[in-house]
């Protein structure tokens, strides 16, 4: 399989039973990998090294924190491809970018891009390891988040069509007499439907529930978990 079609095969989620964060080494250059495979795990983090983009793409995505030292120039892929791609398949997993050379405009596009850091080798351990748990640390924030919304997602799912037309005009601002006039129901048939929606989506308040609509818009930018 070349790199193109490991790019585009479609990533099965695996739950890794092992709660430890894992940092993903990709380098070509094995003294590398072998240093920081030893540096890492010193730390009591997971390694998982790769001699190539398209080895560690065919692995199945992790769903614990986690981030990616990644070599700039690898044999079967440019760098700021493979950090295109992750940001479209693995958009929870931070990068850090490590290279031989490292110009400005390399490193400014890198980190416009995303990157938790850019780091020239040789580079100290400290800078790295601190570049690390950044980068842990933005990928546990970014998992805890969709977590939750993936629970509010299988809330909204439990509603009738009913309740999910009654949500979205009572988030809307409109009052229950306006809503059943849009529904043409009553206005106490309103009142019943409005308490299983706050019920069945755990709102405290109609603040509440205007902030978990909000949250749902924009689902087709989510991570998907399940």
């Amino acid at each position: 399989m070349n790199l193109q079609q490991t790019f585009g095969h479609e990533l099965a989620l695996a739950a890794i039973p092992n709660l430890r964060p894992i940092v993903f080494v990709v380098d070509d250059d094995v003294s590398v990998r072998e240093s920081l495979e030893l540096l890492i795990s010193c730390q009591g983090w997971q390694p998982e090294t790769f001699h190539s983009a398209g080895a560690f793409l065919s692995q199945p995505r992790p769903l614990v924190p986690s981030c990616l030292i990644l070599d700039l120039s690898l044999p079967d892929a440019n760098g700021f491809e493979v950090q295109r791609r992750i940001a479209e398949e693995r958009a929870e997993m931070p990068i850090i970018f490590i290279s031989g050379d490292g110009d400005v405009p390399t490193t400014v596009r890198a980190m416009k891009a995303g990157a938790v850091d850019f780091l020239v080798k040789p580079f100290g351990h400290d800078v790295l390891l601190q570049a690390v748990r950044e980068g842990i640390e933005r990928s546990r924030m970014a998992l805890d988040r969709e977590v939750q919304l993936r629970d509010l997602r299988n809330c909204h799912a439990s509603l009738t069509p009913r309740e999910r037309q009654v949500m979205a005009l009572v988030v809307s601002g409109l009052l229950n007499k306006q809503v059943g006039g849009e529904l043409g129901i009553s206005e106490i048939t309103v009142k019943a439907h409005r308490g299983q929606v706050m019920q069945k989506m755990k709102a405290n308040s109609l603040p509440d529930l205007v902030r978990m609509a909000s949250k749902l818009r924009p689902s087709h930018q989510a991570i998907h978990l399940a």
